[in-house]
């Protein structure tokens, strides 16, 4: 004779705090984020976020290391402007990585596995769904994107080097915290926009990859070997988002010399909007069930 008891019946009225549509957004925004970074997960989930939140890191920690070593010897053309730190060829690479291999991980996991379906099923809608998604994309590819040149600044700054007096700093980080998150919106549109298209999340890093690559690539042949107009560069995602920190600091980089102001900030809204718009179409015609 078993000693099991059914000590409780029926069910019982949750008591707790209802946090609505946003604390439903809050909890997906952050579970996605910890997704991305594999954070709660396999330490084989973890490898690759790290190693490219190190990668970003690099060029930052060693013009800090030689500001320390040599102090104001590290002036003039030695020291890099403090747009100019995402635009180093190891930034770069690290951004792009990012956005190909970890980005994607946002959204096909949930068509893969299911998961789509079940939050559906809760307060979210499609919109807010998304909306969350986003912003936890956003916000992890700051730790790739922003927070090198954030630290490259106050380290700096704790060295005596930085901007002069308050509003300066003030002035300075604004831009920073502006363009790097301009960049993280331009990207984060692109590599959702591929990653919308598949279930599988080797084939969105491979049409990431192929988008902006490709792109970089077709774009640098027109312009070097075929000379066409400057303004074609407007077709490479890669390199114009990494025009708006410079534009906010009244500066240029050299292969956007000829290309105005006012056409590189409408070819990233252009990429934002053709992103984002790949994203609707595609959840608009996907089933909750």
């Amino acid at each position: 004779m078993s000693d099991a008891r059914i000590l409780d019946r029926g069910y019982r009225r949750f008591e707790g705090e209802r946090s609505g549509l946003r604390g439903s957004v809050r909890s997906l925004a952050w579970h996605t984020a910890r997704s991305i970074l594999g954070l709660g997960r396999k330490a084989r989930y973890k490898i690759v976020p790290v190693f490219i939140i190190v990668i970003a890191f690099l060029p930052a920690i060693a013009f800090l290391g030689l500001a320390i070593l040599i102090g104001d010897m590290l002036q003039g053309e030695l020291r890099p402007e403090y747009w100019e730190l995402s635009r180093f060829p190891l930034a770069v690479f690290a951004t792009l990585l990012f956005t190909a291999f970890v980005t994607p991980e946002a959204i096909v996991r949930d068509r893969r596995d299911g998961m789509y379906a079940l939050y559906l099923s809760t307060p979210l809608t499609k919109v807010s769904y998304l909306g969350a998604k986003v912003l936890a994309v956003i916000c992890t590819m700051s730790l790739v994107v922003l927070a090198p040149s954030v630290f490259f600044l106050l380290g700096f700054t704790f060295q005596s080097q930085g901007p002069d007096g308050l509003l300066g700093w003030l002035g300075v980080m604004g831009r920073l915290v502006g363009g790097g998150l301009g960049v993280c919106i331009v990207y984060s549109a692109v590599s959702l926009g591929a990653s919308s298209l598949t279930d599988r999340r080797a084939f969105a890093t491979i049409a990431v990859i192929l988008m902006m690559m490709g792109a970089f690539t077709a774009v640098a042949l027109l312009v070097e070997l075929a000379g066409m107009n400057d303004n074609i560069r407007l077709l490479d995602p890669l390199r114009l988002a990494l025009e708006i920190p410079p534009r906010l600091f009244g500066d240029r980089s050299p292969d956007f010399e000829g290309v105005s102001t006012w056409s590189v900030a409408l070819g990233n809204i252009g990429w934002t909007f053709v992103g984002a718009g790949t994203v609707a179409v595609r959840y608009r015609k996907l089933a909750a069930v």
